[in-house]
Parts: structure tokens; sequence; C-alpha cells
């Protein structure tokens, strides 16, 4: 166990505060949630919290980093998974849906990502996402190969987030299983 007052220890606390952030903010947005609910979450007083992020904002962005990196590490995982890299682009491109399709079901990675678009308007909070959309598409047309591929991944991945955030696919309507491909 880490001293007390000791640096891991604070990055530990950190990681707790951003685990707890995302699922508050999955929940509520960031306009519904405040920073007690966080902290409550957290298991730490609020003024800790403000020790640890400056702000509802910076708190919300260092969220949006902790998510991407999720991301990042979910999809490097899944590739090698697949096979040896480079791979053929039709085998990346499956792996990086299958990638996208296991981590969007923590539906709070998966609201946490819808408000974080829709908070996209605060300034710190709309750098974190655009720095997260740049580092994704770098990543996937890394993987990938081609612009139009990492098109195709980015309008897949959005019709997964809708058919699952509307669970589409316990609705036995033929515009449902239109959007829900089956």
């Amino acid at each position: 166990m880490p001293a007390p007052g000791s640096s891991e220890k604070s990055d530990q606390r950190r990681q707790a505060v951003l685990e707890a952030a995302v699922t508050c903010f999955a929940r509520k947005g960031f306009y519904g949630t405040t920073t007690t609910e966080i902290a409550e979450r957290a298991g730490i007083s609020q003024p800790y919290l403000y020790r640890l992020f400056a702000n509802k904002q910076t708190l919300f962005a260092n969220a949006v980093f902790h998510v991407s990196e999720l991301m990042t590490n979910t999809l490097t995982a899944h590739l090698a998974e697949a096979g040896p890299l480079p791979q053929p682009p039709e085998v990346a491109l499956r792996a990086a849906r299958s990638a996208y399709g296991s981590l969007i079901q923590d539906r709070d990675v998966l609201r946490f990502l819808m408000h974080a678009n829709c908070a996209a308007d605060e300034p710190l909070v709309g750098d974190a996402v655009r720095w997260c959309y740049a580092k994704q598409v770098e990543l996937v047309s890394k993987l990938l190969g081609s612009d139009e591929a990492v098109r195709q991944w980015f309008a897949a991945g959005m019709l997964e987030n809708v058919t699952l955030a509307l669970g589409l696919a316990d609705i036995d309507e033929p515009w449902a299983r239109i959007l829900n491909g089956s």
C-alpha cells in the first residue's frame, strides 16, 4: 500500500475519481452531474476532489482522456488477438469493430461518449473531445490504412452507439431490424 500523501496514492485516487466520473457523467451528463455526486461515488470528500481536479470541466476533460485511453487499449488488444500486423483491411476492420463493440457494451462508456459530444461547447471539454477523436482517427488510420476505411469504422461505430443505446436488438419492428442489421 502506498504511503499516505504519496504520488502513487494520489494517482490511485485520481484513477478512482475518473472511473466514478465516467459513471456519474454517463447517467446525467456534464450539466446534470454534480461534483458532490462524483466525490461520493469515489468515496472522497468534495474538497479533496478539487485538490485532484481544478474544476468540473477539468475533471470531465480528464475523464475523456481516460476513456480515450480505454479505447486505444481495447482496439490495440483486439487487433493483436486477430493475428500479426499488418492485417488485411477486412480483418483489421472486423477486429476494430469487434473491439469497439465490446467497449461500448459497458453502457457507462457508451453514454459517457455520447454526453461528451453533447458537452463539446464547453471549451476544455470540446478540446478534450476533439483530441480524443484525433487520436482515434490516427490509430484507426494506422490500423486500417485508408481514409475510407476510417470513415466506415466511425460510421459503423456511430450506428452501433444508436442501436445499443436504444436497445434495438430487443425491438421487433422493421425499422429497428434495419438499423440493427438483423
